[in-house]
């Protein structure tokens, strides 16, 4: 049977049990940096996959990450902090982990096998033509992320396989695959370590990338953001000075009128409108805040 690069032995560091805890970070750190070089390589396939994602979502459709182990866990952290990043709704961002939720703080490592329970996971969804599914495999094997795969194709949803092994039997059960060629781990067969930090980078990557052309950024300022806790409270308030120009107790003014939504009161400072006229404006404009602004 042939081992996939993401299981090989590494040739680096044979003696890796000897060493000092400095030989150790060093080493450890400077393999990570393969992860960035492996994202690197597959820019064309990630704006494939941002191309083809952006008009299923501006129809409304779902993100909707699947996932065993590391990948799992990963897509469910992808799909968590869209809501308090860009408003995105949480019904519309899910994460689906091999083994339930129990499987994010827990491993429930033979859960990736279960093909089957794939099958009544994903129908619980109802998936639609409109969906985007991405599917994340180290190896590119795991059953029950295949079978899934396999699921959201049969209902015309658009399938976006994440896997660190060059044609992977995954590969062929999605519509565009990103291939995040890190080859073997320092520790073998451990793909918490490159693999996921490549597979962390190309979802931040994948999602702030469709997040941005679908108008929940203004210049680079995240101005839909959701402001949920103090933290968030001072950014939101943070975002409208620096993109009107007012000071700050106009700008708390206008965000207290605006209901505490970021892109509502920079147009009205801007526009010098009321919050009930720059919400009408942002919605006939689907949320562009540039366009709302006539710039």
């Amino acid at each position: 049977m042939t081992i996939p690069a993401t299981e090989s032995p590494s040739a680096l560091h044979p003696e890796l049990d000897t060493y000092s805890s400095e030989r150790l970070v060093e080493a450890f750190l400077s393999d990570q940096k393969n992860a960035l070089d492996a994202v690197q390589a597959a820019i064309p396939a990630l704006t494939r996959a941002v191309a083809a994602a952006v008009p299923r979502l501006q129809r409304g459709g779902r993100l909707i990450y699947i996932g065993a182990g590391t990948s799992g866990r990963l897509g469910a952290l992808d799909a968590a902090e869209l809501m308090p990043t860009f408003s995105w709704p949480p019904e519309r961002a899910l994460g689906v982990l091999a083994g339930g939720p129990a499987a994010l703080t827990a491993a429930i490592e033979g859960a990736e096998d279960n093909a089957e329970q794939a099958v009544y996971d994903l129908s619980a969804l109802a998936l639609t033509a409109q969906d985007v599914v991405i599917l994340i495999s180290a190896s590119g094997r795991a059953p029950y992320v295949i079978s899934a795969a396999q699921v959201a194709r049969a209902a015309g949803a658009l399938t976006i396989a994440l896997t660190n092994n060059s044609g992977a039997p995954l590969v062929g059960h999605a519509d565009i695959a990103v291939e995040l060629l890190t080859g073997p781990e320092l520790i073998s067969g451990s793909t918490r370590l490159k693999a996921g930090t490549a597979q962390k980078v190309a979802l931040n990557t994948f999602s702030s990338s469709c997040m941005v052309q679908l108008g929940k950024v203004y210049g680079n300022l995240m101005v839909d953001l959701r402001a949920t806790n103090d933290k968030l409270r001072r950014r939101a308030l943070a975002l409208v000075q620096l993109a009107s120009g007012a000071d700050e107790p106009m700008a708390q003014t206008a965000l207290q009128a605006a209901e505490g939504q970021v892109k509502t009161a920079i147009l009205m400072l801007r526009s010098g409108i009321d919050a009930p006229t720059a919400r009408q404006r942002l919605q006939a404009v689907d949320g562009f805040l540039r366009k709302a602004l006539g710039a």
